[in-house]
């Protein structure tokens, strides 16, 4: 974490020759925003009707709730896994610039997005007993420097006032999950997590938090351990869905 720590320490530095601007057109912003207006406007909130277990949205009209194509013909191991926004456009931008171009200043406008999603009633009134983010390989780290679940789970727990908990670790490194289609990416991940030692999840209420929920795969392989060490409910939150 100390090149994340880095990068952040140099950002007040940086504001007194950059003028705050908008992350995407680069439009004049206050100094607490990171997307103009229209920007803002530009990002897809997820709305009824959506998957009751994925969030994946349906575009025709139904009322009441249902089970997506994604969904029905295997057993993800979350409750529910519950996302703000679609990951495109502005949204996308703003997480890939995050991720893999060390723009970590953009962690708090996608933490606002967990935080609006912490709003949806299957989130609401859990009592959760901790949160614990989807861990990356310490190979994947050392590329990256961070790791973009963890930081968003701080800041979610901080806001929460929930315990953070690095309960899981990645032991197998795996190939990127976006050439698989989701039968692949459930193998590609198979047995990739584990928990720490003398870790203990029995009776806990646990709240998994990543970026970007694609399949659900990743999250139900980390849900799938967590149960088996004894948690007693496993949902998840992402800031967009793909």
């Amino acid at each position: 974490m100390y090149l994340a720590e880095k990068l952040e320490a140099l950002r007040p530095l940086a504001s007194l020759f950059y003028p705050p601007a908008c992350a995407v057109c680069a439009r004049p912003v206050g100094k607490t925003e990171y997307l103009c207006g229209p920007c803002q406007k530009k990002a897809q909130r997820i709305i009824p009707p959506f998957c009751a277990k994925c969030s994946e949205p349906f575009a025709g009209a139904i009322s009441g709730s249902f089970t997506c194509g994604n969904c029905a013909h295997r057993k993800l191991q979350f409750d529910a896994a519950v996302s703000a926004y679609r990951s495109r456009g502005v949204v996308r931008f703003l997480i890939l610039q995050f991720k893999y171009n060390r723009q970590l200043h953009l962690r708090h406008p996608i933490g606002r997005w967990l935080m609006e999603a912490m709003a949806d009633p299957r989130l609401q009134q859990k009592g959760f007993d901790l949160i614990v983010p989807v861990p990356l390989h310490p190979a994947r780290v050392r590329e990256r420097g961070f790791n973009q679940a963890e930081l968003l789970a701080r800041m979610l727990a901080e806001e929460l006032r929930i315990p953070l908990s690095s309960a899981l670790q990645r032991v197998r490194y795996t190939t990127t999950q976006t050439a698989f289609d989701r039968t692949d990416r459930m193998e590609n991940l198979r047995n990739a997590f584990r928990l720490r030692r003398k870790g203990s999840m029995r009776e806990l209420r646990v709240l998994l938090v990543d970026d970007i929920l694609t399949t659900g795969s990743t999250l139900s392989e980390c849900a799938r351990v967590l149960r088996e060490a004894g948690a007693h409910s496993v949902y998840a939150v992402t800031a967009a869905r793909a």
